[in-house]
């Protein structure tokens, strides 16, 4: 069993961009509300941009003021000549509509690949940049040595974020495609070489549910009530993969055959893969 290091595959894509200019123009991190977790995710994002010498700036709006208000300034902000990207922190406060802030980023400027021009353009093939989870899932994949043709892939969880843009990606590619939600029958599963996890709900997946030798990619994030070593509960962040099981058991799942069985973990795993192929997407936008 192999964990994957998801910052060591992201060093390699931030050792990649530095060999090469940074964009002159700046990149905008739109933040609506006072989410904390939201938050930390665009400090991470400002700390990446600070190593690369990207101008990376932060835009805090206020979810009172409305969608279309928000839409309006949104647009305001990318279209300056000087923005070469922009994004909207995800999720956002309820009732703000998310397509419509989406939407007001020109698909030229859309370094998350979310806006349905750049969406569409990314399906039909027509998109310099392709959406970070997808870029994520190659970088594993290529780290693992693993032929998408070769293997059949299980993608839980249909969001713009991950499920659609992946499995779209994987269409057309993949010896076979198992799409499931979290009400599916996930005994599928046992049919899958690959299972990509993207709903949120933390602990969904455990290893006994998976065939011997699968490998894991997972995005979800969330948290749960877990008890310390002094008995206490407290919330730790997990992801959609339950791993703890290995650590206590002698006949490991991911019993190793033909290939390496993988998990990425939560945190450190698909994150900082994500952050950066972000930022490739930026350069790449800005070299058209």
């Amino acid at each position: 069993m192999q964990i994957i290091d998801g910052q060591q595959i992201a060093n390699g894509i931030l050792a990649r961009l530095k060999e090469k200019p940074a964009p002159k123009k700046f990149f905008a991190g739109i933040l609506i509300g006072d989410d904390p977790a939201s938050a930390s995710f665009q400090a991470i994002k400002e700390k990446t941009a600070r190593n690369l010498g990207v101008d990376y700036r932060i835009y805090k709006l206020d979810a009172a003021m409305g969608t279309d208000k928000l839409r309006a300034e949104v647009g305001r902000i990318a279209l300056q000549k000087s923005c070469g990207g922009a994004i909207v922190q995800l999720p956002l406060p309820e009732g703000v509509n998310r397509h419509a802030l989406l939407n007001a980023i020109p698909q030229e400027k859309d370094a998350d690949v979310l806006g349905e021009r750049a969406l569409g353009a990314f399906y039909t093939g027509r998109n310099p940049v392709i959406a970070p989870a997808v870029g994520a899932v190659e970088e594993i994949l290529r780290a693992m040595k693993i032929e998408v043709k070769e293997k059949k892939f299980a993608v839980i969880g249909s969001g713009i974020l991950i499920g659609k843009p992946v499995l779209n990606w994987l269409m057309g590619k993949a010896k076979e495609i198992f799409l499931l939600g979290r009400a599916s029958d996930l005994a599928l599963l046992k049919h899958a070489d690959i299972v990509i996890l993207g709903t949120g709900h933390a602990g969904l997946v455990t290893p006994d549910m998976l065939q011997d030798g699968a490998g894991v990619i997972d995005f979800g994030y969330g948290t749960k009530e877990m008890r310390n070593e002094k008995g206490e509960m407290r919330k730790e962040t997990c992801g959609d993969f339950d791993p703890s099981s290995l650590s206590n058991s002698h006949h490991s799942p991911f019993t190793i055959h033909h290939s390496p069985a993988f998990y990425t973990p939560t945190p450190g795993g698909t994150g900082p893969i994500l952050v950066t192929k972000l930022f490739e997407n930026f350069y790449a936008l800005n070299s058209q």
